[in-house]
């Protein structure tokens, strides 16, 4: 093999490689020698077939594995001889004739093009000072959330009385079919579906008309499906539905009990304030390091002016602008975003791959030198939570993530990104300031849907350079289609609650009667 460093401009390198015929014909023919003792062929006794008669029948097919192999081989030995970290898979372009290099006619020749990591100097994290805000939420608010908690778990019961009428606050149990213009329509129907009036759960207008009923009655409801519906097919179109009114129950309000903390899979009531408390302490924590977490990749963004792989930047670029494109398509783009053009935007969005692509190297390099890894146990436990979403599918997705490489590296990619940040942040003198709630949680310091996941950054100051998207699956009833279409919040994806709002922590989710949670 001959090598020839052609340029090494910046960060990208260009070798030229050349293998000559003559090695690759020696390739091959070990490669023939060692299928050999292998094959049985008509017309010869097994391990006796004729070398060239191999090469007559399956010359090209084994040159092609040969010079695959060959390419792979030379192209990581000159990464190796050359000792170069390199920031993409490099490109291979060959120079040969294809066609005669598979005859052994012409030397096997390719220019090897590479993109570095550059070289430099990390910051020394332990001179940073960063502010870390803090809120103690009072006891009022806990016992608020308690209060809601109990709330969102009463139970219900039949009203007595022959024609008890349905009101507001009462648990519906109801057949419906929906039709628009006379013809049922997919998804428009559901037998069994609870419903509990006045949540907005299903469409506007729909629940309004079934106030007043009583069990047995049947009840034409007349809606129209709103223009911005999540299923095209049906934004904005009339429809009328069929229900037969089953069940008619009035709510029945718990107490803040043992037995309540029973019913939510904890052993008695001082462990479920403990549990609320937990959770909602825990959200004002998430918001907390958000911010502080924030600060740090501005100061780490600001204090680092390096040279970038611009291979790695324009595929950083890509990923974010197929997704801001397929959001416009969808009627999804940021409010920000709204009267500039596309060249505008891609400016904008190129600034923030630019940015991903830069705390990504700080990152990765401090990582490096501190000797930061992701451990099997780690990847694992991330593998199996990540698993878990997908319900009574959690074991068949687990078997495939193990099986994946590139779903791993997805998974490894945050926990390697906030192993390192925990690190810094070790290291790093952080005061904290006690802040009130809403100074936590300040809308135009937190980003929008704060607790969900997305894919790029519409507030252009997220520095989350990793792509992690979750895949969340929802259980839905037959009755998805009259169920009121929920607005998709648009968030960057790395970071925690949307508030501080009670919820059910998770481990009592699980465990909460069938009656604290309509179906539909």
């Amino acid at each position: 093999m001959q090598v020839v460093k052609k340029s090494g401009e910046g960060l990208s390198r260009n070798y030229g490689v050349k293998v000559p015929a003559k090695e690759l014909g020696a390739a091959l023919d070990a490669r023939i020698a060692e299928i050999l003792p292998t094959l049985n062929l008509k017309g010869f006794r097994p391990g006796k077939v004729p070398q060239a008669h191999v090469r007559r029948l399956y010359g090209k097919a084994l040159m092609g594995e040969v010079i695959e192999k060959t390419l792979s081989e030379t192209s990581q030995k000159v990464l190796a001889d050359n000792k170069l970290r390199i920031a993409m898979q490099p490109d291979l372009k060959p120079l040969s004739d294809m066609a005669q290099v598979i005859a052994g006619r012409e030397d096997l020749s390719y220019d090897l093009e590479v993109e570095v990591m550059p070289e430099f100097d990390p910051i020394d994290v332990a001179k940073l000072k960063l502010t870390r805000l803090v809120y103690a939420p009072p006891q009022a608010e806990l016992d608020e959330a308690m209060a809601e908690l109990v709330a969102q778990n009463r139970t219900y019961e039949p009203r007595v009385g022959k024609g008890a009428k349905a009101r507001q606050g009462d648990q519906l149990a109801i057949d419906f079919i929906g039709r628009i213009n006379g013809e049922p329509f997919e998804g428009g129907a559901a037998d069994d579906a609870e419903l509990v009036l006045g949540t907005g759960q299903f469409i506007p207008g729909f629940e309004e008309q079934l106030e007043g009923a009583a069990a047995g009655d049947d009840v034409v409801v007349k809606v129209a499906f709103p223009s911005d519906y999540t299923a095209e097919r049906l934004a904005g179109k009339s429809a009328v539905f069929d229900v037969k009114v089953k069940v008619v129950r009035a709510p029945k309000a718990a107490k803040a009990d043992d037995a309540l903390a029973q019913r939510l899979g904890l052993t008695d009531l001082a462990a479920l304030k403990a549990a609320v408390r937990q959770s909602i302490e825990g959200r004002y924590q998430e918001a907390s390091r958000f911010k502080l977490k924030r600060a740090l990749l501005d100061t780490l963004d600001g204090k680092h002016r390096i040279p970038l792989p611009p291979r790695m930047v324009e595929a950083e670029f890509e990923g974010i602008w197929s997704q801001v494109e397929k959001e416009k398509s969808e009627g999804q783009d940021s409010p920000e975003d709204a009267g500039k053009s596309d060249e505008e935007l891609r400016g904008d969005y190129h600034q923030i791959a630019e940015r991903r692509v830069r705390l990504g190297l700080v990152l990765a390099e401090i990582g490096r030198r501190e000797n930061v890894t992701v451990t099997d146990a780690e990847l694992s436990d991330a593998m199996r939570a990540e698993a878990m979403r997908y319900g009574d599918q959690a074991q068949q997705m687990f078997d495939l993530l193990r099986q994946n490489a590139n779903a791993q590296t997805q998974i490894r990619a945050p926990l390697y990104e906030e192993k390192v940040v925990d690190l810094i942040l070790g290291r790093a003198t952080v005061k904290e300031r006690a802040v009130s709630k809403e100074e936590l949680l300040k809308e135009d310091e937190l980003p929008e849907g704060f607790g969900h996941d997305h894919d790029h950054d519409h507030n252009h100051d997220h520095g989350d350079h990793h792509h992690h998207g979750h895949a969340h699956g929802a259980a839905r009833s037959k009755a998805r289609a009259p169920v009121k279409s929920a607005a998709k919040t648009k968030a960057p994806k790395s970071v925690a609650p949307q508030s501080a709002k009670v919820r059910a922590p998770a481990k009592l989710k699980a465990a909460k009667s069938k009656a604290s949670k309509p179906k539909a």
